[in-house]
């Protein structure tokens, strides 16, 4: 399992608490040599002038939200330069998503979006000590973002009644699947 893996990226996407942060950590422990590339991690480096996504597309939340894609795509393709495995996790969903891809520069390259239903994601919000939610944003409404304009590209997996682990075992069984050299 770990030599498809080897020097490559792969990137764990789906809205907020469909378990990209848990999959992701657990897929990394999975394998000999790997780093846990979380996304979001660039947008909490902005220490002031830091502008939220939310639902109304303010251009400045925009352009800091491609600075952090970008900058998260260059970590992600530099560990894997380095023999790495790169599982690098965020929300990259709607009209982004292909230009993300296209910023990963290494292949092999494996897509895996989480998609449970917005039920599930709702429960597992609740228990989480942390809030994604808010600002005019619902479950809902991102899945509605994720299913009807996110390109249909890598490996979809509606994980509502897996664990972190019986995704992860089902992310190594169709890995082949969730190849990707391009994105509409």
């Amino acid at each position: 399992m770990s030599e498809p893996l080897k020097s490559s990226v792969v990137l764990i996407t789906g809205i907020m608490a469909s378990g990209k942060s848990t999959v992701a950590q657990t897929l990394a422990e999975r394998v000999p040599r790997a780093a846990h590339v979380r996304g979001d991690v660039f947008r909490r480096m902005v220490v002031s002038g830091r502008a939220e996504m939310g639902p109304g597309l303010d251009p400045e939340a925009v352009a800091q939200l491609r600075l952090r894609y970008r900058l998260a795509a260059m970590t992600a393709d530099t560990y894997a330069g380095a023999g790495f495995t790169a599982v690098l996790q965020d929300v990259v969903i709607g009209t982004e998503f292909a230009g993300y891809v296209g910023l990963i520069r290494t292949r092999p390259l494996y897509v895996v979006v989480l998609a449970p239903r917005p039920d599930v994601v709702s429960v597992r919000e609740a228990g989480r000590a942390k809030s994604g939610y808010g600002e005019g944003w619902t479950a809902e409404s991102l899945d509605a973002e994720l299913r009807e304009r996110t390109p249909r590209v890598g490996l979809w997996l509606d994980t509502s009644e897996q664990t972190p682990e019986q995704t992860v075992d089902e992310i190594i069984a169709r890995l082949p699947e969730a190849s990707v050299t391009t994105c509409p």
